[in-house]
């Protein structure tokens, strides 16, 4: 965050302080946690599903945050010494809160609202004042991929600030852009949304210049109601963008007609990517190796470079494409954007996370979230590491439920147990009794006129009893499902079981 005072805060937020000093610096970061406050910082009372932020003002206080961010004046608070800005109300019908289960009082939607309006201070007064340039990301499924690949990118060219993971609504994102500050050269932003008018929303808290919209699929569509829904509510990213005479891209995947037509909906420059040779960028000869990691000659209107990626899954390639268009657009030159995404690793944890156990067992971890879109990509994967080196391994697809997909849940993870069968996955395990689990399991069985090559647990721990007993060394494991289900401890147990040695 830039250099500011409680008073300056407490003017930008609307709020009054209480307790403290207008001149007193805020010189620590900006913290939801209060046991992640430092001397110096500022805590956000945020009401969780469990607790109410306010419930910790005390603390944050003692640790040493210059203040505290509250909705309500929080006077029991024996032996701390600091400041609390308090915040006015809003009118929580005109917020999409989506994030504030708890938010009965209407106190989170204007801690929210102030934190939102702060986070926009900071970054205006970085872009006028040192010039940062904000990216923005959007779409149904990769987005924090390709914002690991689009940070490693333009880290060859400056200093960039990306959230850790999938920070990307409304407590994440403001979070994320306050982050940045005065040294800060690029800040990479995912927009996450829930329903229409979301993405807007976090574009205001931190405009970006540059957007880039990678796919519309079902991912939420049980929220939606339709993808024309979502394709609309994607768009809003690069109906934000300021025009090309301002700076403004927009970077479309070419290959998603969703996608293309949103170049009707921006006054930005458009640059497409694609597999088609009408893209701007594209990938020529691609190719996989036995980890299913795609090297592929960049082509550009720039120039082109060969480009051999290090972190694995072919849909991977795709999401560098963009990653060249944002580096090409902050003026970086071919062969260094090449040589940025020939180092890139996955950044963030448990997205196609390969890893070999000390007696030979792959274990691809790919279980922070799922749709089928990634469900698919993820099997492709699974199918082309299986056939490595003119064999076939034995393979595992260790699945769970794809959640909110709504009534067209049951139809999707039907068809995703009969196209796992279709690219002779050897075994699959699928985990929970729900509707959708069962679908998964019964449409597997139907194809493939399977028996003992498919099992329906109830929980992880019961997986993780079948993969001990059954899986060989050599045999690989797909393990992949929407993150409330937790199935990444399948993979994390199968790592601790039988030690782990590199892949490399």
């Amino acid at each position: 965050m830039i250099d500011l005072t409680l008073g300056e805060i407490a003017g930008i937020v609307g709020g009054r302080l209480v307790g403290g000093d207008p001149s007193t610096a805020v010189t620590g970061s900006v913290e939801f946690d209060s046991r992640r406050i430092e001397p110096g910082g500022l805590f956000l009372a945020l009401p969780g599903e469990r607790v109410d932020g306010h419930e910790f003002v005390g603390r944050a206080l003692q640790a040493g945050a210059a203040a505290a961010l509250v909705a309500r004046e929080v006077t029991d608070v024996p032996g701390a010494a600091g400041a609390q800005i308090v915040v006015p109300p809003v009118d929580r019908r005109a917020t999409n809160a989506m994030a504030l289960a708890a938010d009965s009082d209407g106190s989170g939607a204007a801690v929210l609202a102030a934190l939102g309006a702060l986070a926009r201070a900071s970054v205006d007064r970085l872009v006028a004042d040192h010039g940062l340039v904000v990216v923005g990301i959007t779409g149904s499924s990769g987005k924090t991929s390709t914002k690991d690949l689009i940070g490693a990118v333009l880290s060859a060219a400056g200093t960039v600030v990306a959230p850790p993971g999938s920070f990307n609504n409304e407590i994440g994102h403001p979070w994320t852009a306050l982050r940045a500050d005065e040294s800060t050269d690029f800040l990479v932003l995912e927009l996450s949304a829930r329903a229409p008018g979301n993405i807007r929303e976090l574009a205001e808290i931190a405009p970006p210049r540059i957007g880039v919209v990678l796919n519309v699929g079902t991912a939420h569509l049980g929220e939606f109601g339709s993808r024309d829904v979502i394709a609309a509510t994607k768009g809003e990213l690069v109906e934000a963008l300021p025009d090309a005479a301002h700076g403004g891209v927009a970077v479309l995947n070419a290959d998603d007609d969703r996608v293309l037509v949103m170049a009707g909906r921006t006054s930005a420059e458009v640059v497409t990517v694609g597999s088609g040779r009408s893209a701007d960028l594209r990938a020529e000869g691609v190719r996989v190796d036995d980890e299913v990691r795609a090297s592929f000659r960049l082509v550009t209107p720039d120039g082109e470079a060969d480009v051999a990626l290090r972190v694995h899954g072919e849909h991977q390639v795709g999401n560098a494409l963009s990653a060249a268009a944002v580096g090409l657009a902050c003026g970086m030159d071919v062969s260094t954007i090449a040589g940025a995404l020939g180092t890139a690793r996955a950044a963030s944890a448990r997205r196609m996370d390969v890893r070999v156990t000390a007696d030979g067992v792959t274990v691809i971890n790919d279980s922070y979230n799922a749709n089928p879109d990634s469900v698919r990509a993820a099997l492709k994967s699974l199918a082309v590491m299986a056939r490595s080196g003119g064999g076939h391994r034995r393979t595992w697809a260790i699945l769970g439920e794809m959640a909110e997909l709504g009534e067209d849940s049951v139809t999707e993870h039907d068809l995703i147990g009969r196209f796992l069968v279709r690219l002779d996955v050897s075994q699959l395990v699928v985990v929970g009794r729900g509707r959708p689990q069962r679908a998964l399991f019964q449409g597997a069985v139907q194809e493939g006129s399977w028996g003992s090559e498919a099992e329906h647990v109830g929980t992880a721990e019961e997986a993780c009893a079948v993969v001990d007993e059954q899986v060989r060394p050599g045999d690989i494991v797909l393990v992949k499902a929407s993150a409330a289900v937790g199935l990444w401890s399948v993979a994390e147990h199968l790592l601790a079981t039988r030690g782990e040695e590199t892949s490399e």
